[in-house]
């Protein structure tokens, strides 16, 4: 699809020529590296057009930027036009982001792939902390970043989810196991040889993590950078929350590394959390057995004080940063979390079992420039 005719808001970066202020403080020794930014969008609305704007404030600028409008209905590629970007429209939608993140990376010419979500805002300065990584760091294939911790919205539930991402990501290894596609840089080659993300994910899922897999065990390397952070402005729900959680994202993870037998100890499957799973049906098994004998009340306590305990960090953060009632409110609610966490581990790995020798291996086929037009007019995935 041609770019829009009228006056583009992102203007390429020139490799010649560029002050020290024109690179964005960026060290004047260091060649620049061409980064593309990539954004699929399914009817963004006010999020989107927060999201474009951060995106324009950035300095340096990307050398473009690429948004995939996926079938969307309330004319998020209008928008996207306006703000000067170069705009792929899919008639109908793939259903998840994999396909339209796929299509952006093969018309895009950076050296670098940056993946950003349609519902986050980035810092102005991120494409530099972007570039001095990689020049850091010459043998890194990609690196991810986390979310802030001054989520937009304020309900109760938007907050806890995305602190404890936050947090989640902020204590984690800089040896990443994973990708991630909200805020997340590849070198554009090893993304198209490893064959980009798998298009069988057909809702927002884990086409990222698995993704992140495939290139550990190609041999690339994957950094989680804590100090580049992007605001998420996704209002969560009690539904929705739980839908994402369980169906789009403890299940098929769990799938993946049954599959692919990837135990690592590290983001929220570390085996702590694994621990706390084991300990919250523990908790809820004596609480009910103590219904018949009063004896195994004291053990609940235990398991409770456990629990208490093994979070006590996570807490101390929740209350340091919203104060005692949210940290209270959370409890329970991480809890919860616990539970339908075990739940959905139970029906993977019985997913898992009954699917023996009939699952997909993570081979994908590498992606090249010819294949855009007919990735592009594709139907959904088989």
């Amino acid at each position: 699809m041609a770019k829009p005719t009228h006056e583009k808001a992102f203007n390429p970066v020139l490799s010649q020529g560029r002050t020290e202020q024109e690179r964005g403080g960026l060290n004047p020794s260091l060649p620049d590296l061409t980064i593309s930014i990539i954004v699929p969008v399914y009817n963004g609305g006010e999020p989107f057009r927060q999201c474009l704007q951060s995106l324009k404030n950035l300095n340096p600028p990307p050398m473009e930027v690429i948004v995939v409008a996926d079938g969307d209905t309330d004319g998020s590629w209008q928008l996207a036009e306006a703000f000067g970007t170069h705009v792929i429209r899919l008639p109908t939608s793939s259903g998840g982001p994999a396909k339209p993140r796929n299509l952006g990376a093969l018309q895009a010419t950076g050296e670098c792939l940056f993946f950003v979500d349609a519902d986050v805002c980035v810092s102005s300065d991120t494409l530099r902390q972007i570039t001095e990584t990689f020049h850091r760091h010459p043998d890194l294939t990609a690196l991810i970043g986390s979310y802030d911790d001054t989520p937009s919205e304020k309900n109760f539930l938007s907050q806890y989810k995305n602190l404890i991402h936050h947090y989640v990501h902020q204590h984690a290894q800089q040896n990443a196991s994973t990708f991630w596609g909200a805020c997340g840089a590849i070198r554009r080659q090893a993304f198209l040889e490893v064959g980009g993300f798998d298009e069988h994910y057909r809702r927002p899922s884990i086409e990222d993590i698995e993704l992140g897999y495939r290139l550990k065990k190609a041999g690339h390397e994957i950094h989680l950078c804590k100090d580049i952070t992007v605001k998420h402005l996704k209002r969560w729900g009690i539904a929705s929350m739980l839908k994402a959680d369980f169906f789009y994202r403890a299940i098929p993870w769990t799938e993946l590394i049954l599959r692919d037998r990837m135990f690592v100890n590290d983001l929220n499957i570390r085996h702590s959390e694994r621990l706390c799973v084991i300990l919250v049906y523990g908790f809820i098994g004596t609480v009910l057995g103590g219904l018949w004998w009063n004896g195994l009340l004291a053990l609940a306590i235990l398991m409770m004080f456990a629990l208490l305990v093994i979070n006590a960090p996570l807490y101390s953060f929740f209350l340091k940063k919203r104060g005692l009632r949210f940290a209270l409110q959370s409890v329970p609610w991480h809890w919860l979390y616990y539970f339908y966490s075990g739940l959905a581990f139970a029906i993977g790995l019985f997913r898992h079992i009954v699917r023996r020798g009939r699952q997909r291996t993570s081979i994908t086929s590498p992606l090249s420039p010819e294949s855009f037009n007919a990735l592009k007019n594709s139907g959904k995935p088989s």
